[in-house]
């Protein structure tokens, strides 16, 4: 099979099995005032600023939730930056779609399946059709591998169905258009208005994805909301996790923000040995402005990782 080889550019693509497609088209900006509810800061690695807040001509403040949108703010002077520029993100997305590009090339067990692979600041998002959910699982588990990925991020059809993803604390932005936006503040992006502190109105076991991206810092006590999507996920569904890192400036910088979140805190969460549900870890990173955890529900009885697995992500 003849592989297509990669121009230079953001945005960077792998159609499966082992093709590299076009980019993806720029982002439209958003208009203006909308954007996520949350204080919003520069992305990591542009400059200090001082000055009235206001949005960038020709920037587009709504993200993908992994860190914050570019704006000015009155009085507030940032201190301290991760060290990734936009331009690097530019080339790092580039090197693991060539990377993705060659596993989907050389591993059998991919090499047929119809799985669209894009990737944005470190995370994989995935397109396409699976016959089963344990291909699907597979593809999770070798992406995961890459050095620089930092979440997997699916909306693949398995046997024929479409995925039913919940945004929870959608805010006016959802994750991806498709997605059921919950929030208790009614926007244009909230499908279904509803207080999270009460529980996540799902049937038991009837979700595919949960996203909870700048939710669980908001919460003095998150555990009970993330007991819940445990409740609502299938035995083989995801809840992606983003939140500030405890030690970068937006964390602290949001008067809203009651908690604040490590790598560490996610292993915590997966393994409370308090009879309360567990998880199973199958990615978790820090990028040096966000924690990322992407989990899925373990059900009672059914073993843990492995001490050696658990050592990829934790101490």
């Amino acid at each position: 099979m003849r592989l297509t080889e990669p121009e230079p550019g953001p945005g960077w693509t792998v159609a499966g099995p082992g093709r590299v497609s076009s980019p993806r088209p720029r982002r439209t900006p958003a208009p203006a005032g909308i954007g996520r509810r949350h204080t919003a800061f520069p992305r990591p690695g542009t400059p200090a600023w001082r000055g009235r807040a206001r949005r960038r001509p020709g920037v587009n403040p709504v993200g993908r939730g992994n860190g914050p949108a570019d704006w000015e703010v009155p009085g507030m002077v940032v201190t301290e930056h991760a060290t990734v520029s936009s331009g690097r993100w530019a080339l790092l997305d580039q090197y693991l779609a060539e990377t993705a590009r060659d596993l989907f090339a050389h591993d059998d067990r991919l090499r047929d399946l119809t799985v669209e692979v894009r990737f944005d600041r470190g995370v994989a998002h995935l397109t396409g059709d699976v016959p089963e959910g344990g291909a699907l699982r597979m593809i999770r588990d070798l992406l995961g591998r890459i050095d620089g990925v930092y979440g997997i991020w699916s909306r693949v059809r398995v046997s024929g169905r479409t995925p039913t993803i919940l945004d929870l604390g959608c805010g006016r932005t959802k994750q991806y258009p498709d997605n059921i936006g919950v929030d208790r503040y009614p926007t244009p992006a909230v499908d279904i208005v509803s207080d999270l502190r009460t529980g996540v109105p799902a049937a038991d076991h009837s979700v595919d994805t949960v996203f909870t991206v700048h939710v669980l810092e908001h919460l003095l006590d998150f555990l009970p909301l993330v007991d819940e999507c445990h409740r609502v996920l299938r035995p083989d569904g995801v809840l992606h996790v983003i939140s500030p890192w405890w030690r970068f400036v937006n964390a602290v910088a949001d008067p809203t923000h009651v908690r604040y979140l490590d790598v560490q805190t996610i292993k915590g969460i997966c393994d409370r040995r308090d009879g309360s549900p567990r998880w199973y870890p199958l990615h978790a990173a820090c990028d040096g402005a966000s924690v990322f955890a992407d989990l899925t529900p373990l059900a009672d009885g059914q073993p843990g990782p492995q001490p050696s697995y658990l050592a990829r992500f934790f101490d």
